[in-house]
């Protein structure tokens, strides 16, 4: 008789969920431990790059995800003042990259995931406070919550940037580290004209892009360089038409429609290299393994393409451990060359000094749209 294999999985963000997708299609029991009292989303948008896509595609849920989201059609790089420094073209991503840059709300994207899971699945208002590996001679792992234990095959730790099961079992692993600017980030009411492309405008020291959304809606980005644990001292949106109310439009238009309450504040953080993603029958995946900065956009792209080769690796591999062995060296070397990728984007996106920035412009004036898209290659051309 075959015994069901069983996971653990701590965290109920997009990682986790799509992680206990992943193994629940190859016919593993799963139970997701979220600490918050229910499994939900706060965030704004979120992009999913054609890599993602094809993550959800093995997962049977790209189609439901593409018409949650809006693709976005073109979008670029312009200066403070409005000026074109770079161009894309959404149509060309999809035919070199088999797949279109979607933007959606990151709730629509969680209520999906959680929509494909049973309900004696998820295990709201759970803390896991322990794992230790299972004494009987059985070869299992224990997670220790607030209310028990779960005994499993596999404990993976998808839960974010100050990860539990990080401290617990890399209790040498070096603190997330402060990236030098935070970021605030918004949905705007609809809109009665939509917008002709997207952007990310470049200033010094601060940035502030959109995109479109479903229902005339835009989702905006904005980041400058500032100490860490700030906050604006009439609110955050106020602080967003202070710093951005009169660049180029239509940024003014965009703070116009921004709902008074509906400013999210966020100081960015990524996560220095660690040696290893599995120890034993224990994995880490999404911002528990690899927190990045926001500037690729790849931060939930690749915590699903972590879900599904994990899964993958467990399914093939004749043991836990041999399985993932090989989920961390298939993940490990990718993730975190994303990782560096994204802090340098976001370094020079941040250049104050006036001859920097104006460097930093020229080139991005000079550079062929193709060859942005050549660098991307390794990123957006993943396959499952």
């Amino acid at each position: 008789m075959v015994t069901e294999r069983t996971a653990v999985i701590v965290g109920g963000g997009i990682g986790g969920l799509a992680a206990a997708v992943a193994l629940r299609r190859r016919g593993w029991r799963v139970e997701v431990c979220e600490r918050a009292p229910e499994f939900t989303e706060i965030g704004a948008g979120l992009s999913l790059w054609p890599n993602a896509l094809r993550a959800l595609a093995a997962l049977g849920l790209s189609d439901r995800v593409r018409k949650l989201g809006a693709v976005e059609a073109s979008g670029g790089v312009r200066d403070r003042a409005g000026r074109w420094l770079a161009r894309t073209d959404n149509a060309e991503i999809e035919r070199r990259f088999g797949a279109p840059l979607v933007v959606l709300h990151r709730a629509d994207l969680v209520r999906a995931l959680i929509e494909a899971l049973p309900e004696e699945t998820l295990r709201p208002a759970t803390t896991v406070t322990g794992i230790r590996d299972d004494g009987d001679g059985g070869g299992a792992v224990v997670a220790e919550h607030d209310g028990g234990n779960l005994r499993a095959d596999v404990v993976v730790g998808a839960d974010g940037l100050r990860s539990t099961v990080r401290s617990l079992r890399w209790p040498a692993a070096r603190p997330p580290r402060y990236a030098g600017y935070t970021a605030w980030r918004t949905i705007t009411e609809p809109l009665p004209a939509p917008l002709a492309r997207g952007a990310a405008n470049w200033g010094r020291g601060e940035r502030f892009g959109y995109t479109s959304m479903p229902g005339g809606r835009v989702y905006c980005f904005a980041t400058a360089t500032v100490p860490a644990g700030g906050a604006g001292p009439d609110g955050e949106r106020a602080e967003l038409r202070r710093r951005f109310g009169k660049w180029a439009e239509p940024i003014p238009t965009l703070l116009d429609a921004v709902p008074e309450a509906g400013v999210l504040r966020h100081d960015i953080y990524d996560l220095p290299p660690l040696p290893g993603y599995a120890d034993g029958r224990v994995a880490l995946l999404g911002d528990a393994a690899h927190a990045m900065t926001p500037n690729l956009g790849q931060g939930a792209c690749q915590a699903l393409e972590d879900a599904v080769v994990l899964a993958s690796c467990l399914d093939r591999a004749p043991d836990v451990a041999s399985a993932l062995a090989d989920y961390d060296r298939r993940r490990r070397s990718r993730t975190q060359a994303v990782v560096r990728r994204s802090a340098r984007l976001g370094a020079v996106g941040q250049w104050s000094w006036p001859p920097a920035a104006g460097a930093r412009d020229l080139a991005a004036r000079l550079t062929p749209n193709s060859a942005t898209l050549r660098s991307m290659a390794p990123i957006l051309g993943w396959e499952p």
